[in-house]
Order: C-alpha cells, then sequence, then structure tokens
C-alpha cells in the first residue's frame, strides 16, 4: 500500500512537471510564474525541479528493494527544503523556481507524505522477517 502511495505521489510530481514544461516552454528559464499548472504557480525551473523529483521517485519505487525507502525519504526533505526556500522567497527576486503559496502548500504536503511512505514501506529479509529488532539488527535479543 505504501509503495503505491508512493507510486502516486511520484505521478503527480512528474504530471505536474511535464504540464508545466509544456505550459512554460517559451518563457524564461528564471522567469516570473505568470502561469499556472494544476492551479500552482510554476516556472521553468519549478516544473524541472518537480519532474526530477518524481521520475527518482518513480524509479526507486520500479527498483523497490528498500531502494524506494532511501529514494523516498531523500526526496521527502529535499522537497520540504525547497519548500522552504520558496516560501522564504515567495514575494522577492530570490524566487528561483516560481512557486506559490499554493506550490508550497503542494510540495510541502508531498514531501511529507513521501516521508511517512519511507517510514513505514521497508521490508526485512525473509531469514528474518520474523525475527525481533535487535536480532534483525545483529545485536543479541
Amino acid at each position: 500500500m505504501y509503495r503505491l502511495a508512493g507510486f502516486v505521489a511520484g505521478a503527480y510530481l512528474v504530471v505536474f512537471g511535464v504540464l508545466g514544461l509544456i505550459a512554460t516552454a517559451s518563457d524564461g528559464f528564471l522567469g516570473e510564474p505568470a502561469d499556472r499548472v494544476l492551479g500552482q504557480g510554476v516556472n521553468l525551473l519549478g516544473s524541472i525541479v518537480s519532474l526530477v523529483a518524481g521520475g527518482l521517485v518513480l524509479l526507486g519505487t520500479a527498483v523497490g528493494r528498500n531502494v524506494d525507502v532511501q529514494v523516498d525519504k531523500l526526496v521527502g526533505w529535499g522537497l520540504l527544503v525547497v519548500g522552504s526556500y520558496a516560501l522564504a522567497t515567495i514575494r522577492t527576486d530570490a524566487n528561483f523556481f516560481g512557486y506559490s503559496i499554493s506550490t508550497v502548500v503542494v510540495t510541502y504536503l508531498v514531501g511529507l507524505l513521501l516521508i511517512t511512505i519511507s517510514l513505514y514501506s521497508k521490508v526485512a529479509a525473509p531469514e528474518k522477517a520474523g525475527a525481533p529488532r535487535q536480532v534483525r539488527e545483529g545485536r543479541p535479543a
């Protein structure tokens, strides 16, 4: 179930990135967020960031084997950093991503969702599946 949620979050980021690329293809790389995609302000750089983040999540989900746990964790924290930067610079010239407040909120939500997914989707090796945590980690029980 958690991998499915990770896939949906990654697919949303990819769709948002692709639609943003289409909408902002003629704009400058760091232009003002005049274009809105899925109700969110975005420019070309913000679209590329979303597309890359979503692609990484989808790739990690496809590989599985706990790779998705690490990818979801790193991308989730990365989205929180990007969202915090965008929130701090939202009405300044330093708003390189062209994010609006709605984009910041969605970025926070997707980042927190990915972090939560990374906390619950890790699986143990089959030979250690029923063992207590100490045994799985190689410590005496």
